[in-house]
This record gives structure tokens, C-alpha cells and sequence, in this order.
């Protein structure tokens, strides 16, 4: 089976229902139109519509069709690249501390949400964990834990003996541990993120792509559709790596980079007692991705990065059996049940997009693997713009959009910015074994 294809995902498989969101059909107005229903417009579709603004979202596939339901469900409540004090010096003072703010609160933004909306997304807020791969990043590591302590974080560094405990593997040197940080199942909490847009008045329509968009005479504009179309004052697109040429620039603006996820069958419940008992999930600090975490059923979920992505589910069962061996060799054998892929949006600077191309035009895109926590937020820090935030205060700095050169080319030329990554890991994990 094709990884791309939904079917070939555990989370397409194992999600709660998702409500009904019937094409549209006909021609209507309403105050804003989103074109996209993963968790940047939904979310933007929630605070809109709980404000009383007429909001109608539009989604070429379901809810969660794209990288919202397709990622490794991780809720991160920093950025990838970026420590806060990178933000500082990048934007100055006070724009990099309002960045780190927002960036704080966007776990608490997701778990709030499904309190709120009693969201059956299997919810775990029991903290994300960094481990150290190798002695060469421990100051790196401890950098980060130490730039989110001086801002109050609940964060916290253990050493090597605590991460033991907390991870069930020796492979590591320490960790710091993000306790507002957890983990969800994506495509459950796309589905709930629906069913709240809709019980708060959104209304949402799947199988309805936007297949143009024309500035109205007289300000607004128009969103055509195959068997219809929205005339709204503002517009909001929230398609991320799954991007088209609806407006120009738009999917310029982004990578969109292929990772792959696999998920053994449900362990034991000997061996889940030894391998992350406390259920946190965890993306260590190689350069190329190794996350790890359970579903609700017990299997160990985990992916990452190929540089030539042929023969991708082999590639992805090999690489999921090798990395569970060589972190948790408890574990025995492993029998890989499910592989898939998605598109994740990367951006040259590794920075969070928000885009305001033309009058009442929004977008919200880029979050580079940090997307459940950081789109959700993002979502609302559009509602909040197009009901008049001043763009003053908004915590990220509106962007024009494009910026990836060669864009036709992004893609093969990412993959082969790989090899260095890959490189750095096997001359830390060489060292690794020198000091052992």
C-alpha cells in the first residue's frame, strides 16, 4: 500500500469518527472564509465563530486529510531551531519575548481546547522529553532547559540516571523534560477540532477544494469551488505543506518536506513497563529525527528522515526495527504494523510564517515539526487578527510571501541537506562510543 495513502496510517485507522461535513453546494456570504481544515483553520474557525463571527471553512479532503493527521502527535511547546534567546537577538527584546510567550502557552492553547471541547483524542499532558544522544550535544541540551527555566517554564534537567528511569534506555546522557508538553492521537483531535467549529457555528465543508480566489469590487473576496463559492470581507488559508497555487507565493513560502512514521503492534505490558512508563514522548537531539512514543493500544511509534525516498516502507519498517533495537533492545523482536507518510511545511529559517498578502488576506503556515501546538495557536492569533488585533501586537512578524528560491527544486536539494545531518550523527554517535 502507498504510504501516502490514509489507509496506510494507524491514525486513520484507529481515529475517533469524524463528524459530517457535507460539500458545498450553491453560493452563500459570510464574514470569513478559511480554506483549510487542519488545525490552523479550525482553530481559527473556533475563535472566530465563539466571537460570533459567520465563518465557513472549506477543505479539498476531510478534516485532517493533510499533515494534521498525519504527524507523530507530539504537543511541543517550543521551536525546533530556535531557543528563546535566538529569539531575542533575532527580533530584538520585546517583539523575541512576546514570541516566547506565545510559544509558551501554545501546549496549554491545545489541551485547553480539548478540555473545553471534550475532545476524545486520547490526551496525555505528561511532558516531552529531549534526551542527549551524545556527550557533544549535552551543553546544547542543557542550553535550551536553561533558556526556558529563566522565563518560568516548568521544565526540568535530569541526568543520565533519571532518564534512564523516565525514557527505559541507557543510549542517553540526560534530558531535558517540557512538563506543559504531552502527546495526542492527530487525527482524533482534527476530528474534534471539527465537531467544535461546527457546535460553535462554523460551518465546515469537506470535499470542497478551493480552486480560485478573486478580490470582489468593493473589498472581500471570492472563493470559488467546484459546485459553488464564498464571498467573505476576509479570507484566511491555512493549508500549510499541502499549499497550491491559490494565491501566489503562498506554497513558495514553505518546503514541503516528506517524513515517514511506523508503529510496531501493541507491546507487552511487561515490556511498556520498562520503555517509557510514564508515557512521555520524546524527540532527541540527533539531527535527524528519532521521536518515540506510545498510542493508547501500546504500540511504540516512531519515524523520521530518508534521503532517497525509494522503497519507502521498507526503508521506514527497516529504520523502525533498527531504532528500537538500538534504544530499547528490551523490547525484543518487532513487528511493524503500520507505515505512512506526510508532508511537513519547513521554511529556510526554520521560522513560523504569518502572512498578510493582500487586504483581508491571512495565512498562517511553516512550523517546521512543531505543528499541533504552534498551528493551533496560530489559528487563534489569526481570528484574533481579523477581528482587529493590531498587528503591532502580534507576536511574529508579518512576512511577505515566497522566499524559498528555486522552489521547484526545494525538495530534492532538502533531501540532499540531509547528508550533513546524517554525518553529524555518525561522528557523535563515533565519539559516543569512544567515551563509553
Amino acid at each position: 500500500m502507498d504510504t501516502a495513502a490514509p489507509a496506510s496510517s494507524l491514525w486513520a485507522a484507529t481515529a475517533r469518527p469524524a463528524p459530517e461535513t457535507p460539500p458545498l453546494i450553491g453560493e452563500r456570504r459570510a464574514d470569513v472564509a478559511v480554506v483549510g481544515a487542519g488545525y490552523t483553520g479550525l482553530s481559527a474557525a473556533i475563535h472566530l465563530a465563539r466571537a460570533g463571527t459567520d465563518v465557513v471553512v472549506l477543505e479539498a479532503r476531510q478534516p485532517g486529510f493533510g499533515a494534521s493527521g498525519r504527524n507523530h502527535g507530539q504537543v511541543i511547546p517550543t521551536l525546533g531551531a530556535h531557543g528563546p534567546d535566538d529569539l531575542v537577538r533575532r527580533l530584538g527584546p520585546e517583539k523575541g519575548e512576546r514570541m516566547n510567550d506565545w510559544i509558551a502557552g501554545t501546549a496549554d492553547l491545545v489541551f485547553g481546547l480539548i478540555e473545553e471541547f471534550d475532545i476524545d483524542c486520547d490526551a496525555l499532558q505528561v511532558g516531552w522529553l529531549m534526551p542527549v544522544d551524545s556527550p557533544a550535544r549535552q551543553a546544547y541540551v542543557e542550553g535550551r532547559h536553561d533558556q526556558w527555566a529563566a522565563r518560568g517554564a516548568q521544565v526540568r534537567m535530569l541526568d543520565r540516571r533519571e532518564t534512564a528511569e523516565m525514557v527505559g534506555s541507557t543510549a542517553y546522557y540526560g534530558a531535558w523534560l517540557h512538563e506543559r508538553g504531552g502527546n495526542i492521537h492527530p487525527l482524533s483531535y482534527t476530528h474534534g477540532l471539527a465537531r467544535a467549529a461546527l457546535a460553535s457555528g462554523a460551518a465546515v465543508h469537506g470535499e470542497t477544494p478551493a480552486t480560485r480566489l478573486l478580490p470582489r469590487r468593493g473589498g472581500g473576496w471570492r472563493v470559488e469551488t467546484p459546485a459553488g463559492a464564498v464571498e467573505a470581507e476576509a479570507v484566511i488559508l491555512a493549508t500549510n505543506a499541502y499549499s497550491d497555487a491559490l494565491y501566489p507565493g503562498i506554497k513558495e513560502s514553505v518546503v514541503p518536506f516528506r517524513l515517514f512514521l511506523g508503529a510496531t503492534r501493541p507491546l507487552s505490558d511487561n515490556v511498556r513497563k520498562s520503555v517509557l512508563p510514564g508515557r512521555q514522548s520524546l524527540s532527541d537531539s540527533r539531527g535527524v529525527l528519532w521521536p518515540f512514543r506510545y498510542d493508547r493500544d501500546g504500540r511504540l511509534v516512531t519515524g523520521g528522515d530518508h534521503v532517497l525516498p525509494l522503497f519507502s516502507r521498507e526503508q521506514s519498517s527497516r529504520a523502525v526495527i533498527e531504532r528500537i533495537r538500538h534504544n530499547f533492545p528490551q523490547v525484543g523482536n518487532v513487528e511493524v504494523e503500520y507505515v505512512w507518510d506526510g508532508k511537513v511545511a519547513m521554511t529556510m529559517d526554520r521560522m513560523p510564517r504569518y502572512l498578510e498578502p493582500a487586504p483581508g488576506l491571512f495565512a498562517g503556515l511553516g512550523y517546521n515539526g512543531r505543528g499541533i501546538a504552534l498551528a493551533t495557536a496560530m489559528g487563534k492569533l489569526l481570528a484574533e487578527r481579523v477581528r482587529g488585533l493590531d498587528e503591532a501586537e502580534m507576536p511574529i512578524a508579518k512576512q511577505k510571501p515566497g522566499g524559498v528560491p528555486l522552489h521547484g527544486l526545494a525538495v530534492p536539494l532538502a533531501r540532499l541537506a540531509l547528508i550533513p545531518y546524517f554525518l553529524r550523527d555518525f561522528r557523535a554517535a563515533f565519539s559516543r562510543e569512544k567515551r563509553s
